[in-house]
């Protein structure tokens, strides 16, 4: 690897222009385009064919875009006959604006018009490239041959808009901005300003398009407020980015540069668009909502949405993709699952509005997540936590945290053994087999209770081996009368340790009792086990039977 090849290809501001770093959050949201129908659909390998088209142009009005950039109509057929089929079958809603992308070029521009006749709003969007390089490399043209395209290019916009019928706005872009000298792009863009005229009734869209990301995301920042603050008619000007991801930095090139006086966005869902994508405008508007600013875009149902875009586009949202992700909100790791899980139960005891759960920025039921398929996930990384979190959850049994610890080992045996992720019906069904009701060698046949000031005596029959045997003990309560028994039977000892109770709730069946039991051996080494049944009596027993099979079959 050879860095002498390389060296700093942009152009910073000129004089200090760093008023957005006292800024420390963006107060509102941008004014948003969604350019997946040609940004996006001009990196597909497959274009998306005309009903893909209509199906992700109605994706994007349900989420709330009201600006949609369409398509090249001079490039295409199918981009041709897209547009034509929206204005024709008045598929463009009154408040939703569409956007058309044209070069700085008589025949081109021409036929973008025709495309766009009759259409009740439409941004014109022209651009040529001004960089340093393309000057030099692609055109061989001088500053002010360049700008002169430009110049040229707005004074055809604005005579056609005139002679075609439709609502027209334009929008103009200096093409590979990030490799332009501030000065010049600042040049042109006002020369094109001059003749397009702002007012408060014809708004330009200026856009500072990030065509190669070329410099840290400051760089840029700082190159946006230089135009912002010297651009011509600036209170009738909408400034406008339109960020790459080359270096990675989309999103924070983006948040920065609105920090830096930017009013909108030009970006696609999930970051689609040429070489490493556009920035993704998903992850910008759910930052804005981390933040608790209304971003004004609905992804309340991000599933869908991930969806549609994979049909469509024959693309796969990646596991950790911000927010979107299949993965983005899960939590393998025990501290992880640890800190979510009090987290929660923290939210639900202080009965807290605000979002304040470690480790997860968002509420994952606020995008169509839940908890238990999204967030706590079960290997051979897992904990206690996430475990127990997942059986209080979904069914109902909250365990004692010592035993929850040793059922996570019991989980997390299972998943290396098995080199797979465990489900929450895995974990119950652990459970189930290690602790609930366990029966065997030794299970309790029959059992009589006779109540007695200050005591109980108990008539229990055991089973083991098909063998019954009837003894009879007595005890402060019910369960010790049953644990004296069980000693004398077995001529065991062992110290009852844990014990904890709750009512489960059936769906279909009212409530059931639950009971857990800790024994501790003479070593000093636990065993546990869990009784349910509609008697709380029975289940104490069950459990404590449980906990005394597993401790023998140590």
């Amino acid at each position: 690897m050879d860095t002498s090849k390389y060296a700093v290809g942009y152009y910073p501001a000129p004089g200090a222009h760093c008023k957005w770093v006292q800024k420390d959050h963006i107060e509102k949201a941008p004014q948003w385009c969604s350019v997946d129908l040609r940004d996006g659909n001009q990196s597909l390998v497959i274009p998306m064919s005309l009903e893909e088209k209509l199906e992700f142009y109605h994706l994007l009005l349900r989420v709330g875009f009201k600006e949609i950039e369409v398509g090249f109509p001079a490039a295409s057929e199918t981009e041709y006959e897209f547009l034509r089929t929206l204005i024709e079958n008045h598929m463009i809603p009154k408040d939703v604006t569409v956007q058309v992308l044209t070069q700085c070029r008589e025949h081109i521009i021409r036929k973008t018009f025709e495309a766009c006749k009759g259409a009740p709003s439409a941004i014109i969007h022209f651009y040529n490239s001004v960089s340093y390089a393309q000057r030099e490399q692609v055109f061989r043209k001088s500053k002010e041959e360049i700008k002169q395209i430009a110049v040229e290019g707005a004074k055809l916009v604005k005579r056609l808009a005139s002679e075609y019928e439709g609502n027209f706005r334009f929008e103009y872009s200096p093409e590979s901005f990030t490799g332009t000298e501030p000065e010049y792009a600042l040049e042109v863009c006002n020369a094109v300003l001059d003749v397009l005229q702002p007012s408060e009734t014809n708004n330009v869209i200026i856009n500072l398009p990030v065509t190669v990301e070329m410099s840290m995301p400051h760089i840029y920042a700082s190159q946006v407020e230089y135009i912002s603050e010297n651009l011509k008619y600036r209170e009738h000007v909408t400034l406008s980015l339109h960020p790459h991801n080359d270096r990675g930095t989309g999103v924070a090139d983006t948040e920065l540069a609105l920090l830096a006086g930017a009013d909108r966005v030009e970006g696609t869902l999930f970051g689609n668009g040429e070489r490493t994508g556009n920035v993704d405008i998903i992850t910008l508007a759910m930052n804005l909502y981390s933040h608790g600013v209304d971003p004004e875009l609905d992804f309340s149902d991000m599933p869908a949405i991930c969806k549609t875009y994979e049909q469509c586009t024959r693309m796969h949202v990646y596991e950790r993709t911000p927010y979107a992700g299949a993965l983005v909100f899960a939590a393998f790791s025990g501290s992880h699952q640890d800190a979510i899980a009090k987290g929660m139960a923290w939210r639900k005891e202080k009965n807290l509005h605000r979002w304040t759960v470690p480790y997860l920025p968002v509420d994952p039921r606020d995008i169509n997540r839940t908890y238990d398929a999204d967030v706590i996930r079960v290997n051979s990384q897992s904990g206690k936590g996430g475990i127990g979190y997942l059986l209080e959850q979904n069914y109902g049994y909250i365990l004692p945290p010592k035993m929850r610890e040793h059922l996570s080992y019991q989980c997390k045996n299972v998943s290396d053994h098995d080199h797979r992720e465990l489900k929450s019906e895995d974990v119950l069904a652990i459970f189930m087999d290690a602790y609930l009701n366990v029966h065997s060698p030794i299970a309790i046949s029959h059992m009589a209770f006779t109540q007695k000031p200050g005591s109980v005596d108990a008539e229990v029959t055991f089973l083991r081996h098909g063998r019954e045997t009837t003894l009879r003990a007595s005890g402060n309560g019910s369960l010790d009368a049953v644990s004296n028994a069980l000693k004398a039977y077995t001529g065991d000892n062992y110290t009852l340790k844990v014990y904890t109770e709750h009512s489960v709730q059936e769906r279909n069946s009212g409530s059931t009792a639950a009971a857990y039991i800790g024994l501790e051996d003479a070593a000093g080494n636990m065993s546990w086990g869990a009784g349910t049944d509609t008697d709380i009596i029975k289940a104490s027993i069950y459990a404590l039977v449980g906990a005394y099979n597993n401790m023998i079959r140590k």
